[in-house]
């Protein structure tokens, strides 16, 4: 899987996903707050599938295809 987030994007994803399992955890939110684990999971991994779905990426490194085309 190539990495298809920035870092502030991997931050901003992991702390909030911290916060809502934490929070779900504690029992200051509702069981709605373990979606949580889902930001914590793509920001840890670095790729984010909807990313890749709609062809997004928030990483500054162009994207391997785009670097194996030969510049004429």
């Amino acid at each position: 899987m190539p990495i298809n987030e920035s870092n502030f994007d991997r931050i901003i994803r992991t702390a909030t996903g911290v916060a809502l399992v934490v929070a779900a955890a504690t029992g200051f939110i509702g069981l709605w707050g373990w979606i949580g684990v889902v930001p914590l999971a793509t920001g840890l991994a670095g790729f984010c599938p909807l990313y890749k779905l709609l062809g997004l990426s928030s990483c500054p490194i162009p994207r391997t295809d785009e670097m194996d085309s030969p510049s004429t």
